[in-house]
């Protein structure tokens, strides 16, 4: 079986510092032509991204910013339009029924190509309190403390 090549577009660094990755999963996108022309060219903004279930069962990404197409002509998009993600209805029937559970959101995390597809991966996350983000960065910086400490050690 032959690996597909992914080309990642963005990625939600911001995310990942202020949740609690549950799970992730994949979702297709549905675009219009000038959006898939600006996102091979990297114009585009997970930052402040989130996903909700519609009224109609759908997935819709909202606040994710699409730069307009700079050679598109009349028919360029709106940058900030609610976007269907696409996925199986019993993913979005798992997914409605965690949602619904306290303190679960659906955040974006990263946009890529897959065999020329657009695709989002999209996780299951719970908020970090404050005191949560102090003890990531405590860790990180005692993890890099002792990497450095070995390093030196080794040079010896």
């Amino acid at each position: 079986m032959a690996e597909t090549k992914i080309k990642i577009i963005t990625e939600n660094r911001k995310a990942r510092h202020d949740y609690n990755i549950v799970e992730a999963m994949e979702a297709g996108m549905e675009l219009v032509g000038t959006e898939v022309k600006s996102l091979r060219a990297g114009k585009v903004n997970l930052k402040d991204s989130f996903v909700r279930i519609s009224k109609k069962g759908e997935l819709v990404v909202m606040n994710m910013h699409i730069s307009p197409y700079d050679f598109g002509n009349y028919n360029n998009h709106d940058p900030l339009r609610t976007r269907r993600l696409l996925m199986h209805r019993r993913e979005i029937d798992r997914l409605l029924g965690k949602v619904k559970e306290k303190g679960y959101s659906l955040i974006p995390l990263k946009l890529y190509f897959k065999r020329g597809f657009v695709k989002m991966e999209l996780a299951l996350c719970t908020g970090k309190k404050i005191y949560d983000k102090r003890r990531d960065m405590a860790d990180r910086d005692a993890k890099r403390e002792m990497q450095r400490v070995l390093k030196e050690r080794n040079k010896l």
